[in-house]
């Protein structure tokens, strides 16, 4: 899969194909649809499938102030698009000045100019241009006369009949429900970043852990949480057991929110790698305790806890 940042960097080459656009923070059931249907639709036609997207995200240019919400920065995001199959991701830089493009420079621009698009594949929600002025029934119009189609899907939903989307998935996990935020995403929720250096107060205690900075990841509920962690060991991932406090470790007193990990029969050296962590079972609320020897003992709970929601779940 090709990766581009900019709608007028675009080769002749893939231009005329079927392009998936929307934000697709998460790559959903929903989103995976969507763009199952741009696939199949370029497959039909013999061109190439794309999907447009923005980074960073739109509510993080226009709202910088609210609290950090990216279910899936631009690795995660690139790493799951390109595992669909796709030919090419515009993940389109988005600041003010893009924000301008009214609805109708959106399509000459962009879709006609830039992509070239014989055909469009959105969700029914789809809004575009300043403002956020056009909908589907625009897109449609613009569509007919700038010589490209355009294929809108209807809400996809669960069996329960809720809407697969990217809030639902948010409020899933800041209740500390993981497991049906993994109902909505299709796969465990990962946080992955460097592991970095701690105070290696686990390690003085029997527990090493692997820390790992949120940024600008959405912040779960605070707490203990049985883990996959994968470690990056180049074109594979070696998938390893454990637990993970997530928060602000509050028997040291600490202030920023941490991902820490302790991985279960390991004792290998992982300082600087990169490590993904899939939160498969949310244990129990993070908590104070009177000192060293009291939080030993909760840990020696939490891991087994972990190793028996663990054993019941399926691998990443």
């Amino acid at each position: 899969m090709r990766i581009f940042r900019h709608y007028a960097e675009l080769p002749d080459a893939i231009k005329g194909g079927v392009v998936a656009l929307g934000n697709f923070d998460g790559i959903h059931l929903g989103h995976q649809r969507v763009i199952g249907i741009a696939l199949d639709a370029a497959k039909a036609r013999g061109v190439a499938c794309g999907v447009m997207s923005f980074e960073p995200h739109p509510r993080s240019v226009f709202q910088p102030d609210l609290p950090p919400f990216t279910l899936t920065p631009f690795r995660i995001r690139a790493r799951l698009i390109e595992s669909l199959g796709v030919d090419f991701l515009l993940l389109q830089h988005f600041d003010l000045a893009f924000a301008a493009h009214t609805a109708d420079q959106f399509v000459d621009q962009v879709l006609v100019e830039g992509l070239g698009v014989a055909e469009v594949v959105v969700g029914y929600d789809y809004h575009f241009g300043r403002g956020r002025k056009g909908n589907v029934d625009t897109l449609k119009e613009m569509a007919g006369r700038n010589g490209f189609t355009v294929t809108s899907i209807s809400p996809v939903t669960t069996v329960d009949g809720m809407v697969y989307s990217s809030s639902h998935i948010r409020d899933a996990l800041e209740e500390g429900r993981p497991r049906d935020a993994a109902s909505l995403l299709g796969r465990y929720w990962e946080i992955e970043g460097r592991v970095e250096h701690g105070d290696r107060r686990g390690r003085t205690i029997g527990f090493p852990t692997a820390n790992i900075q949120l940024d600008d990841y959405l912040r779960p509920a605070t707490g203990v949480y049985a883990v996959r962690a994968g470690i990056d060991k180049g074109a594979a991932t070696e998938w390893l057991p454990g637990v993970a406090n997530l928060g602000h470790r509050p028997t040291f007193d600490k202030a920023d929110p941490l991902l820490e990990v302790h991985l279960f029969d390991f004792a290998g050296d992982i300082y600087g790698r990169h490590l993904r962590v899939a939160l498969v079972d949310y244990l129990r609320p993070e908590r104070k305790f009177a000192g060293p020897d009291a939080l030993k003992a909760q840990i020696e709970l939490d891991c087994q806890a972990a190793r028996l929601s663990l054993a019941g779940a399926n691998a990443p």
